[in-house]
């Protein structure tokens, strides 16, 4: 089990501190929020970079629809190349009350998903240097040389996919790439809290269904206590044992008053991964 740290507010420096001080302390990841307006999160993950050594960079999460493949891709490697291979570009539909359509950003799921896959596929394509064209339902590419950059990881940039549980198709798009952030969803279509059984369910799915790949990194959000490291590595055991391979400390929305918000999200960050 890999452990990571999302940082729920900050500008650029403020990232690169916190991104400092996760490291020291031992997290794995640092991930950053991707907003449709405010602080830039590859401007911030790019600070981040450059006080760190160890820890690997992304956010929680990018949503593909409004982001131009070529522009995301050449971010995505531009920050690999400069932190020596340590970038992982999560993706999901993104939530869109956080401004979409205040900006006139597509708000319809069907062509967000459709958007979602034609753009990771010609990131990936854009990414491996090759000769490729590309012709799709939103997005077209004529005849292209394999110029640009490539970036430090290959075969590629690690991609997790947000995935609705179990519906089929949302499942194969993470099961495709490298990782995935469960969400469980109810028959009426409404996300339910995640159960182990549900990641048990998954794991045994995704390497059925991806014979011959190196195994698939399950993703869990979540928050453990803020002063009892037992209680939080019995807490992250239990995932990983269910075969979750990342616990994300997400402290997003935390029961203390506002000020003394960000000493508690310090003191958590402090505190280290829950790891036994």
């Amino acid at each position: 089990m890999k452990y990571g740290f999302v940082l729920p507010f900050g500008d650029a420096r403020t990232a690169a501190d916190y991104a400092y001080e996760c490291e020291r302390a031992g997290w794995d990841g640092f991930f950053v929020a991707e907003t449709v307006w405010g602080v830039d999160a590859w401007v911030s993950l790019t600070a981040a970079a450059m006080r760190t050594e160890r820890i690997m960079l992304g956010t929680l999460l990018t949503p593909v629809s409004r982001r131009r493949p070529w522009k995301l891709a050449s971010e995505t490697a531009t920050l690999d190349r400069l932190s020596g291979g340590r970038v992982i570009l999560v993706a999901g539909l993104g939530a869109i009350d956080t401004g979409f359509a205040e900006f006139g950003e597509v708000t319809d799921r069907k062509e967000r998903a459709e958007l979602l896959d034609e753009g990771l596929e010609i990131i990936d394509k854009l990414w491996s240097g090759e000769p490729f064209s590309y012709e799709g339902k939103h997005y077209r590419v004529t005849p292209l040389k394999g110029w640009g950059i490539r970036p430090v990881q290959q075969p590629r940039i690690p991609i997790w996919v947000v995935g609705a549980w179990p519906r089929p198709k949302s499942m194969a798009r993470g099961y495709r790439w490298d990782g995935v952030l469960p969400a469980e969803m109810g028959p009426d279509g409404k996300f339910t809290a995640l159960t182990l059984a549900a990641v048990r369910a998954i794991r045994t799915e995704a390497d059925a269904a991806r014979p011959g790949l190196p195994p698939l990194d399950i993703v869990i959000e979540g928050l453990t206590p803020v002063g009892d490291h037992a209680a939080g590595v019995a807490i992250a055991r239990g995932w990983e044992q269910a075969g979750a391979t990342w616990w994300i400390e997400s402290m997003w929305d935390i029961p203390v008053p506002r000020e003394e918000y960000e000493a508690t999200i310090h003191k958590r960050v402090l505190q280290g991964p829950p790891r036994g």
